[in-house]
């Protein structure tokens, strides 16, 4: 069930704006929660069922990364536009309009975890607890395990996939098929996929500059600016209470996610037996239950 906004607005970012949502009061006694999309540049609306967790009386927080969904777009932009420190920056500047910067929760999810991660590095003060959901320490780490459940795919699908990479023929149908055929067993395995997640895809796929430019033409075949990203020797700085979450089948593999687990110093992992990449799809009971329980426990 997705809950109606009590706030919707925009705040002033970059020669723009970045859209946001409250759901809940955010004078509420509770630590509000903030939600950090994936992609990048994959509209919030796929996680809108985590409005759920405000019924407890906190705020839930969503907004739209600059350049995607109801923010900002800026087609016309560089790759050397397209950062980690833009969205970086972009979180600290909603966190300050909001009022919240001294205390809060951040909820990342895919991408959004990486740039969860980066942020909860820095050690800012008002952050009481940090979830990291589906989400990979290093980009090479996710590359290598993406290349691992591809060599488990059908013979067909795998080639597929290898005819039109080699051939550059990205848009071809029969690529697109196959993509999709690793999507349903690795990204979310609810099918037909629910409205909300269908609704973030025609979105992205409105306007892909900034999926194209960082991450690159689909969930597997990384050729954008992130290719390289790692925080492996860096999460050993992360003070916060961490909450990792994933997949038996994600494409976040437990390889990508252990570094995490072995160096940030307060840290539980719970590992969803029934999921892909999207647990607050499929498990979405118990989702909210894990994720709601750790945030109580840290407000």
């Amino acid at each position: 069930m997705i809950l109606s906004p009590d706030l919707e607005g925009t705040v002033a970012f970059r020669e723009g704006h970045t859209w946001f949502r409250v759901t809940g009061d955010l004078n509420s006694a509770l630590t509000p929660l903030v939600i950090v999309h994936g992609g990048p540049g994959v509209p919030h609306d796929y996680l809108l069922s985590l409005t759920a967790l405000s019924k407890s009386g906190r705020a839930v927080i969503h907004y739209d990364q600059f350049g995607c969904g109801s923010s900002s777009h800026r087609p016309d932009r560089g790759r050397d536009f397209w950062t980690v420190q833009l969205f970086l920056e972009e979180m600290d500047n909603l966190l300050e309009y909001l009022g919240i910067s001294g205390a809060y929760h951040l909820l990342g999810h895919s991408w959004g975890g990486m740039l969860g991660a980066e942020h909860a590095i820095g050690q800012p003060e008002g952050l009481r607890a940090l979830v990291l959901s589906n989400s990979p320490a290093s980009m090479h780490l996710w590359v290598n395990e993406a290349m691992r459940q591809r060599a488990a795919l059908s013979a067909p699908v795998r080639d597929a996939l290898d005819f039109h990479e080699i051939n550059g023929t990205l848009n071809a149908p029969e690529y697109l098929a196959a993509t999709q055929a690793v999507y349903d067993q690795h990204v979310c395995r609810v099918l037909p996929n629910p409205p909300e997640l269908l609704r973030s895809m025609e979105r992205m796929n409105e306007d892909p500059t900034v999926y194209f430019t960082m991450n690159g033409p689909n969930e597997f075949f990384c050729t954008g600016t992130l290719r390289d990203w790692s925080v492996v020797d860096r999460v050993h700085a992360i003070s916060a209470p961490t909450l990792l979450l994933s997949g038996r089948f994600d494409e976040a593999t437990p390889a990508t996610v252990q570094p995490f687990f072995e160096h940030i110093g307060d840290v539980r992992w719970r590992v969803f037996e029934e999921s892909s990449h999207m647990p607050f799809v499929e498990e979405p009971e118990l989702y909210l239950k894990v994720v709601g329980e750790f945030l109580a426990q840290n407000d």
